[in-house]
């Protein structure tokens, strides 16, 4: 059972991709981290992209534009979430009493 455990990523567990975790030195969450902000980062840019063509009505398939923008939306709440934990983390952290 330990074995199964073992072999299953905690990455691939969350929809985090692994080329990004061996691109990134393999697991260092700082790195982990900055490469999770740089994708939501470039989903936000593609989502304000395809919102600018609808408004300007240069959107070549209305579909796909939908799609980029539910995906920057989606990370972005998802990273906003990530922040509210460690933040709720860090703050339980230093209630701790030594």
């Amino acid at each position: 059972m330990a074995q199964a455990i073992e072999s299953i990523s905690p990455l691939s567990i969350a929809g985090v991709s692994d080329k990004r975790a061996e691109k990134s030195g393999g697991g260092d969450f700082l790195s982990i981290l900055k490469a999770s902000l740089g994708e939501v980062n470039d989903m936000q840019i593609k989502g304000d992209e395809a919102l600018r063509d609808i408004a300007t009505g240069q959107v070549k398939d209305l579909h796909q534009a939908a799609i980029a923008i539910d995906k920057a939306e989606i990370s972005m709440k998802m990273m906003l979430e990530i922040r509210n934990k460690a933040l709720s983390a860090y703050k339980e952290i230093l209630r701790t009493q030594i």
